[in-house]
């Protein structure tokens, strides 16, 4: 679904991802951790074209999209939740899920029917100010938004961010049905360790920029071996 090729990409001359290599096939839920400062969102970022790269190539279903714009990876199919979920706070729960529907016109009849039935709490809620919403609606919602457009990939940056560890295993569950009753997939930068055993099918230890380890999901059921990853 998704290949990159010895990425680099930083800020002006700084440059904070070094010749990276992943890939993550069709219908995989796969995770990228390390510690904080390491370059994990920015590396999404430059995955969905918010950082361009320096280096390197970024390949969506065979397809090269390293010099593609933001709004054009969106359109192919790339869905991307930011971290600190980016909503709009403003808007109402319904309008904020409107605005996703103008990432994928071919997709933009989607029922919000459907993604209530996954978020439930979202359709108590919808007629109300996205900002007075609690961290893990607001989680919910920004997932939500960017499902609208009906992604084949589902980038999330740190989904865990300011939710509550009840609300974040529910996340993780409601994820993992939409990926098999979908076929979506997913690959989602974190530092909570349950979500990383709960969700991931393998994942990646990035450290100061570049990957040092793939872990199994035998591996990652070993709790102390994911720690050594993230620790500081």
């Amino acid at each position: 679904m998704i290949k990159v090729e010895k990425l680099v990409s930083g800020y002006g001359k700084i440059m904070i991802i070094r010749d990276v290599n992943i890939h993550v096939r069709q219908g995989e839920i796969v995770s990228i951790i390390g510690r904080n400062g390491v370059g994990k969102s920015t590396f999404m970022k430059t995955l969905i074209g918010l950082n361009h790269a320096k280096e390197g190539k970024i390949y969506f279903k065979g397809q090269d999209i390293s010099s593609s714009a933001s709004h054009e990876r969106a359109r192919i199919g790339i869905g991307y939740v930011p971290q600190g979920h980016g909503i709009f706070p403003k808007l109402t729960v319904e309008e904020n899920l409107k605005m996703g529907s103008q990432i994928n016109k071919k997709e933009a009849n989607i029922d919000f029917g459907i993604l209530y039935d996954y978020f439930p709490r979202l359709r108590e809620r919808r007629t109300q100010k996205a900002g007075t919403l609690s961290g893990g609606e607001q989680a919910m919602l920004s997932i939500s938004r960017a499902l609208v457009g009906k992604p084949e990939l589902l980038l999330l940056d740190e989904p865990s961010e300011g939710i509550q560890p009840s609300i974040i295993l529910q996340i993780s569950d409601i994820i993992k049905r939409i990926n098999r009753d979908w076929g979506l997939t997913v690959l989602f930068v974190e530092q909570h360790i349950g979500l990383i055993q709960q969700m991931s099918d393998r994942c990646y230890a990035m450290d100061k920029g570049s990957i040092v380890g793939e872990l199994t999901a035998e591996v990652m059921a070993d709790y102390d071996q994911i720690k050594r990853y993230l620790a500081v």
